[in-house]
């Protein structure tokens, strides 16, 4: 690891003047995406802010919103009973990323931020990364890319967004509240990440300035009935090959509404409008469902190791819709 200099902020005014020193800085809130990739030597901050004094560590749920803080630990988030009984969708995700240790050191803000595990990308002796380094090409589109995207790749890059709680965000609807030298504004979670197109390295819409305050959504009803289904080669501490956030407004048989985001899949976190239509005002049954999975799946791109994850994401998404229908709420 490079040497840095540490500092602290102890609120968002703080943190967006610390950033009139134009050396290289990165904001620390849980760490464990920077510290890991500060020492594989892909991030080289020269200066760290620490962020964990600014009182962003609030779950505010009302009778129709919820408000999260930045800095929430997503164990905190997770084991949080009202939001699991009214929104079991968001703790699924975080319930099913990670570590126990890491959740209850993770910040929600950071998480979302969180870059690929592209090995190619977390592995500095592959100089062809368009993401590290703009220009320089993508060893993963003629390398082993078995745990690549299929949806939203371009051919500059194909790597895949590994987080949980994203899906569940952008499922659900929600807005970024975000500070910055022009002020504070929110943006809609569904416009925070970029694809990859010609310019992988550019990865969310945030500008140099701007910091995550926290999350808002709300909550309808119906939330109650969703789920996160995570599909990986092992229970424990692995990223999603597929996985599916859905949420179901059900009118008997008939759906009114449905939510379906997709984990594994895309390069950034995925809202599968398509298959939500193809459900819409319809019976939920296992040819609905079907019906839906292959509209979610029929702009995918596969590449040479990846195409299993086609049928795949199909099977999750027809799963995780059965299994929401059948839940008691």
């Amino acid at each position: 690891m490079r040497p840095f200099a540490y500092e602290r902020a102890n609120s968002p005014d703080a943190a967006i003047a610390a950033l009139a020193d134009e050396r290289p800085m990165a904001f620390l809130a849980g760490g464990t995406t920077l510290i890991d990739l500060m020492k594989l030597d892909v991030m080289r901050p020269e200066r760290v802010v620490d962020i964990n004094a600014m009182g962003l560590d609030r779950i505010e749920i009302g009778e129709s919103v919820l408000r999260l803080g930045a800095s929430v630990r997503m164990a905190d988030a997770e084991m949080h009973p009202e939001l699991r009984r009214r929104v079991p969708m968001l703790t699924d995700s975080l319930a099913l990323a990670a570590s126990t240790q890491i959740r209850h050191m993770a910040a929600l803000g950071g998480n979302v931020l969180q870059r690929t595990r592209c090995p190619y990308f977390r592995d500095v002796s592959w100089a062809a990364c368009n993401k590290r380094t703009p220009g320089s090409g993508c060893a993963a589109l003629e390398g082993f890319n078995r745990s690549h995207a299929v949806l939203g790749t371009s051919d500059a890059c194909i790597a895949t967004y590994p987080g949980d709680f994203a899906q569940a965000l952008i499922a659900l609807g929600a807005v970024v509240d975000v500070a910055g030298s022009g002020g504070r504004r929110q943006i809609p979670f569904a416009a925070l990440h970029v694809p990859p197109g010609q310019s992988p390295d550019v990865e969310t819409t945030l500008a140099r300035d701007d910091l995550i305050l926290g999350f808002e959504m709300a909550v309808e009803p119906w939330f109650s009935r969703s789920l996160y289904l995570k599909i990986r080669d092992r229970e424990s501490y692995e990223f999603a090959l597929a996985s599916a956030a859905v949420a179901l407004d059900l009118d008997g048989g008939t759906v009114r509404q449905a939510r379906i985001a997709l984990g594994g899949l895309a390069t950034v976190p995925w809202r599968a409008r398509e298959a939500e239509q193809a459900l819409a005002g319809g019976t939920l049954d296992g040819a609905s469902c079907q019906i839906a999975a292959e509209a979610a799946l029929s702009e995918a791109r596969p590449r040479e190791h990846n195409s299993f994850k086609i049928e795949l994401g199909r099977q999750t998404i027809v799963r995780a819709l059965l299994q929401a229908a059948a839940m008691e709420v």
